[in-house]
């Protein structure tokens, strides 16, 4: 019978579903990655999927100082290394990949599904700015700016 596993409870590494993207100079934009993460004694591990193909995860991450560091190896094909760091906005950093005597790098960043995008800018509402309107002594309508 198999032990039962402690998942983290540590706000940061949410074990489920996780989404987000790569960055890779030889493909254009971002390429979205969707993955089911569980995060369990500084042991990461899962599986998702890209554009390249269907992919586990194995590695490890830290609660004090966030780093992450984990190999993503697709189904009967090549292996990626990543690096990163979890500062609570997901997990971001880089990832190296060697295949055929050359190196291959780029970019990444992965949250948890339902977080908004931690990339985008946030988004703040505009409100009109306050006025009043007031008559002058011919009659006419004036438009003033209230005091804040």
């Amino acid at each position: 019978m198999s032990q039962p596993v402690n998942l983290e409870t540590d706000s940061r590494f949410p074990s489920g579903k996780w989404v987000g993207f790569f960055v890779d100079k030889r493909m254009p934009g971002k390429q979205e990655m969707e993955l089911t993460l569980l995060f369990a004694n500084g042991k990461m591990t899962g599986d998702g999927r890209d554009r390249v193909g269907t992919f586990t995860f194995n590695g490890k991450y830290d609660l004090n100082d966030g780093k992450c560091e984990w190999v993503k190896k697709y189904v009967n094909a090549h292996a990626v290394d990543y690096r990163g760091f979890n500062e609570g906005k997901g997990i971001w950093g880089t990832w190296e990949m060697h295949w055929e005597g050359a190196v291959f790098t780029g970019g990444f960043h992965i949250w948890p599904d339902g977080m908004a995008d931690p990339t985008q800018p946030a988004s703040e509402e505009e409100a009109d700015t306050p006025y009043e309107i007031d008559t002058n002594e011919s009659g006419e309508r004036e438009l003033e700016l209230a005091p804040i």
